[in-house]
């Protein structure tokens, strides 16, 4: 006699069982309760008639059947879920691109520009995924990327874009204090924030690597504030009296705006290969959506830097 099958929801729930071996951080995974995600593992054991955790107070381990279970539970569900991402691009068509990018990369640099790339694009229509998180593109329905890095993706072809420059800004609300800023040492006075971020062989510019590069050696930046995010900066810079480092081409908008003042001629670019990348799959480098948008986007940054 056959049994029925799970559906694909209660996989999902046993999936993420089976991964995190804890309902709880399943449950929130899932959108669950602890106790949905452990009546929905109970349900599939009887509905299959196999054990598939081993349960104590403490803890929950995978059955050797479990594991067996989950193992193709896995496969099924990433099989199912490319197919479907194969199935979404085909019924969209090859005149229409997914693009990943960070907010700031969209608001500042690209959407400033679309309406250009539109009139020299008309039949190429763009939608957007803003997250700074890396996409898989068969898993994720992804076509192009804009990332920062080094440029190194697997499966997957990276065209540099340019680095970033960092800056010094103040707000023209700053100026109506009357405040005087006429050299770089002149901010040792105020509260300075910069975006604290570093990786295995790059260190995002702070404050005493701009100093640097105005001339002033005996910096001490045990005042200075640091932010995870750059977007932080901006606000601490345009809705109080602070000084920020900032990328000069993401605050294209602040810029226009007024809200933002680039101060002094100073100037400090990331090593090495760090940069913005355009990146997209090997397997799809000659679609001509894609070939459209790479060349529209290097024609952009060529005339920029």
């Amino acid at each position: 006699m056959s049994r029925m099958l799970p559906g694909t929801r209660a996989l999902k729930i046993l999936e993420a069982a089976g991964r995190h071996l804890n309902f709880t951080r399943a449950a929130e995974e899932v959108g669950l309760t602890p106790a949905a995600v452990s009546h929905q593992i109970k349900e599939i054991e009887d509905q299959l008639g196999i054990v598939l955790f081993a349960r104590t107070s403490r803890s929950i381990q995978l059955t050797p059947a479990g594991v067996v279970l989950l193992e193709a539970v896995t496969d099924a569900l990433g099989t199912l879920k490319r197919a479907t991402v194969r199935a979404s691009r085909l019924a969209r068509g090859s005149e229409h691109l997914r693009v990943s990018l960070s907010a700031r990369f969209a608001s500042n640099w690209l959407l400033p520009r679309l309406a250009q790339f539109r009139a020299e694009n008309p039949s190429l229509q763009l939608t957007f995924d803003i997250s700074d998180e890396i996409r898989e593109f068969d898993a994720d329905d992804i076509d192009v990327a804009i990332r920062f890095g080094a440029g190194k993706y697997e499966r997957a072809l990276s065209e540099r874009l340019f680095e970033p420059v960092i800056v010094a800004v103040c707000s023209p609300k700053l100026f109506e204090t009357g405040v005087r800023l006429e050299e770089p040492r002149d901010l040792l006075h105020h509260t300075l924030c910069y975006v604290d971020w570093k990786t295995a062989g790059m260190v995002w510019p702070n404050w005493r690597m701009w100093m640097a590069a105005a001339g002033i050696d005996d910096f001490d930046d045990s005042r200075c504030v640091g932010f995870s995010d750059s977007g932080h900066v901006v606000q601490a810079v345009t809705e109080g009296n602070a000084i920020g480092l900032v990328d000069l081409d993401m605050i294209g908008s602040e810029l226009s705006q007024g809200r933002l003042i680039p101060l002094f001629d100073v100037q400090v670019r990331i090593a090495p290969p760090y940069a913005y990348y355009l990146v997209y799959p090997e397997s799809r480098s000659h679609d001509p959506g894609i070939v459209a948008f790479r060349e529209w986007l290097l024609d952009q940054t060529r005339l920029t830097t």
